[in-house]
């Protein structure tokens, strides 16, 4: 996240430079500070507004909030908010700022293709989450990356429209030495930022089933779960590249792809995933 701050500051201050206005690198702080503010107080809602998810009722889905209520205790954590996608394809996740303010979403495909054991699994991963406040961690970064791109994109525009400073400095060799360092920063800027957010979405979902299968103490019903989710290839209906990194498996279905493409995926490949739980790895 600090990093992810400090390339904001890096390129507020080089626009700053470019379009001779020392008060971009100060906005452009200043806007980073705001959009952190408003994604730690409203994250829960805008991922649970953009998954299409509802609020899930005791009586229509009983296993789930039991499962939920019963790990939760397990995990000392208050129980969250339970909420459920309609939706044939199997998934989970969680959101929510703090442990006070959580809330926890599975599918209704998920439902349907799991027994108990594995449900647990999947909901102690989604209460490990909260537990280590992961989901903080990864919707601020998500906020700054996505500042990063805007910006980026608003002064490659800038290029072709003519914007920037005037003058005898940026006439000759080193005008052109400073273009072209700005288009190389603007083009990379979101490159790192998105690296950093995939480096830090894998590591804690990692750390979200070790921890989940301390929780239930039976890491074969996380392992089963993610089997089955594995061989489900279609996406779901209802999904964001947003939140894609908040789901326990990848939301878009595609499980077959070549190893140098996963190194761009947000989740680490579900068959890692499960020789780490069974101690093959």
């Amino acid at each position: 996240m600090t990093l992810v701050f400090l390339i904001v500051i890096a390129l507020g201050w080089f626009f700053g430079l470019y379009f001779n206005n020392p008060s971009i690198v100060i906005i452009f702080g200043v806007f980073a500070i705001v959009l952190n503010i408003i994604s730690y107080w409203y994250s829960d809602t805008v991922v649970i507004k953009l998954s299409g998810a509802r609020p899930a009722t005791r009586e229509e889905f009983f296993d789930l909030y039991t499962v939920v209520e019963n790990l939760s205790i397990t995990a000392g954590l208050p129980t969250p908010k339970i909420y459920v996608v309609t939706d044939p394809a199997p998934n989970a996740f969680a959101t929510g700022r703090d442990k006070n303010h959580a809330a926890v979403c599975a599918t209704t495909g998920l439902l349907s293709i799991l027994d108990r054991s594995e449900l647990e699994g999947v909901i102690a991963h989604e209460l490990s989450h909260i537990g280590n406040r992961d989901m903080l961690v990864s919707t601020v970064v998500v906020v700054l990356v996505g500042f990063i791109s805007i910006i980026s994109d608003i002064f490659m525009r800038s290029l072709w429209f003519g914007g920037g400073r005037r003058g005898n400095d940026r006439e000759g060799e080193s005008g052109t030495i400073f273009m072209i360092v700005g288009i190389i920063l603007a083009i990379l800027a979101p490159l790192i930022g998105t690296l950093i957010q995939l480096a830090i979405s894998r590591k804690r979902e990692y750390l979200a089933d070790a921890s989940g299968a301390l929780l239930t103490r039976y890491p074969e019903g996380l392992a089963s779960a993610l089997q089955k989710i594995g061989q489900y290839s279609a996406p779901l209906r209802h999904q964001s590249n947003a939140i894609a990194h908040l789901y326990i498996a990848d939301p878009t279905g595609d499980k077959k792809i070549p190893w140098y493409k996963t190194l761009l995926l947000t989740h680490p490949p579900i068959n890692d995933r499960i020789k780490a739980l069974l101690g093959n790895k």
